[in-house]
């Protein structure tokens, strides 16, 4: 996934919504496309806007919340994620919002902090899925279905968790505040092929424990390097 998540706010009261927006685009990743007051006008920007993302309020004046839900995934095209943000607190509502395929369900009043951890795990979970192959085994299904906070319970099939805090231990080591390494650096600084600790690299950076970048050097071609978050 490339640039930033398109987000809809569905909110009926504009004090709130204006919070909202705050929250997202304070948010490298997200930026806001569209507002919506009421259900019919949500339905209206979802089809024309396409968006990546929709915070819905589950009580709105018209169309409620778990009825707009379940018209969104009416809609042609890639499923939307959806964080449903509200105050209802009852069973039935999460339940009801869990079967309709929401993402997060955030009980009003939350924080930016809130928000932004639940928006870093939309990211990842549609990296993921970006990355991931046309065809999945059982393991793979499982790590999708299991979300990002998961992540790091179940690294990819041929990884092990013991060799991937090697890594993650070396790679805090070789880079200071500004420095970064290698694969091949790690591979040294672990003792294992450099192959092998570019793939516990590259599982780091996708569980969100780690960053990449290119280095081009006097030949022109570019060598990736690395760094923890």
């Amino acid at each position: 996934m490339t640039g930033q998540a398109r987000t809809l706010i569905v909110e009926d009261d504009p004090t709130v919504a204006v919070v909202h927006r705050g929250f997202v685009e304070s948010h490298p990743r997200f930026v806001v496309v569209g507002e919506a007051r009421n259900g019919a006008d949500a339905l209206h920007l979802a089809s024309a806007l396409r968006p990546d993302l929709v915070l819905l309020d589950l009580h709105l004046p018209d169309i409620g919340g778990l009825d707009v839900l379940r018209r969104l995934r009416l809609l042609p095209g890639p499923p939307v994620d959806v964080v449903a943000t509200t105050a209802a607190r009852g069973l039935d509502s999460v339940r009801q919002a869990m079967a309709g395929g929401v993402v997060a369900y955030l009980v009003k009043p939350f924080t930016s902090a809130t928000l932004r951890e639940r928006l870093d795990e939309v990211w990842q979970r549609r990296e993921d899925v970006r990355r991931a192959q046309t065809t999945l085994d059982q393991e793979e299904v499982d790590q999708l279905l299991a979300g990002p906070r998961s992540a790091t319970t179940l690294p990819p099939k041929g990884l092990s968790e013991r060799s991937r805090t090697l890594v993650q231990e070396a790679l805090t080591r070789l880079c200071g505040p500004a420095d970064d390494a290698s694969a091949a650096e790690v591979a040294e600084a672990v003792g294992m092929s450099r192959v092998s600790a570019r793939r516990y690299l590259e599982h780091l950076v996708t569980e969100g424990q780690a960053q990449v970048g290119p280095r081009y050097g006097a030949t022109g071609r570019p060598e990736n390097r690395y760094r923890p978050v």
